[in-house]
């Protein structure tokens, strides 16, 4: 069985079953497995003098192992690989996630407010109607491109190994990749390393988002929005569908307490948004979904 294959089976599994409570919640869910690990390291090796050196050796020891596990477990066979591949991609649950603070934002901004707190590492408190439609519309375009493009385009290049050790990079950086006091030198190698990880999967998202919404032609204008944004990759996929939706994103927010004035990623958009601009997000997910899925249908063809 072609990789190409194994990775549509997995995420037509993975966008009928989501994340079945049943299951995790009787058994710990991979990504809590790796973020015990990580916190395991920042906590064990984040104490001495040289913590950039620290950070380096513990990373150096996540890939190892991450790709080791891989080998392993790809030695089990084609459905095996199927259901590890579905649960380490993750479209399903970042669309019921984020629709979730549509409805609930329907209802009042503090539901909103609370929704979008378990997606969204900002401060939340304080936020009105048009913040939390922009923080889940910004968290629905990151986590397609981190949490389903890139997983994919690791494991065509990689199998299970490349899956594995990209995930658990990525969940190094989502923890001590932050510019905190703590993490600014422990966390340098897993920030280096995600950003490396995501440079060509954030613009094959984008790429995707841009096809499915008509932006093609608005590809420089989307490519000087990407580069206002703090991160090197979220840009992208962020700068493409604001222009799909005609809505501002990013912009001034805050972080532990601290406000924190960004510039806004296409200005001129709409900035009074709310549930149905996260309706009509989770929508261009779905459409640029279908084609990646098409995509790797054909590879899978070809490769037969």
């Amino acid at each position: 069985m072609s990789s190409a294959l194994i990775l549509v089976l997995a995420m037509a599994l993975d966008a009928v079953a989501g994340e079945p409570r049943f299951l995790w919640s009787r058994v710990p869910h991979p990504a809590v497995l790796r973020g015990r690990i990580v916190a395991w390291g920042d906590k064990s090796l984040n104490t001495g003098s040289v913590p950039r050196l620290s950070g380096v050796v513990f990373l150096a020891g996540l890939v190892f192992l991450a790709g080791l596990a891989g080998i392993l477990l790809q030695t089990l066979g084609g459905l095996v690989e199927i259901l590890i591949v579905a649960i380490l991609l993750a479209h399903r649950s970042v669309v019921d996630h984020v629709r979730a603070v549509a409805r609930d934002l329907r209802l009042s901004v503090g539901d909103g407010r609370r929704a979008v707190a378990m997606i969204v590492g900002r401060d939340t408190a304080g936020m009105d109607r048009p913040e939390v439609a922009r923080a889940a519309i910004e968290s629905a375009a990151e986590n397609f491109s981190d949490g389903v493009i890139a997983p994919a385009f690791w494991f065509l290049i990689a199998g299970l190994p490349g899956i594995i050790i990209y995930k658990a990079v990525n969940t190094a950086d989502s923890m001590v990749g932050y510019l905190t006091p703590r993490h600014a030198e422990f966390g340098w190698a897993s920030a280096r390393l995600d950003d490396l990880l995501n440079w060509i999967p954030a613009r094959l998202t984008a790429l995707l988002l841009a096809l499915t919404g008509g932006q093609m032609s608005a590809w420089q204008s989307i490519s000087t929005d990407a580069r206002l944004h703090r991160s090197p990759n979220a840009g992208w996929p962020e700068a493409v569908l604001a222009r799909s939706l005609d809505v501002a994103l990013a912009g001034p927010r805050s972080y532990e307490g601290e406000r924190r004035e960004y510039p806004f990623v296409h200005a001129s958009g709409q900035q009074d948004i709310g549930p149905a601009e996260i309706d009509r997000a989770t929508q261009a997910l779905w459409r640029s979904w279908f084609v990646a899925l098409g995509l790797c249908a054909f590879v899978a063809l070809l490769a037969d």
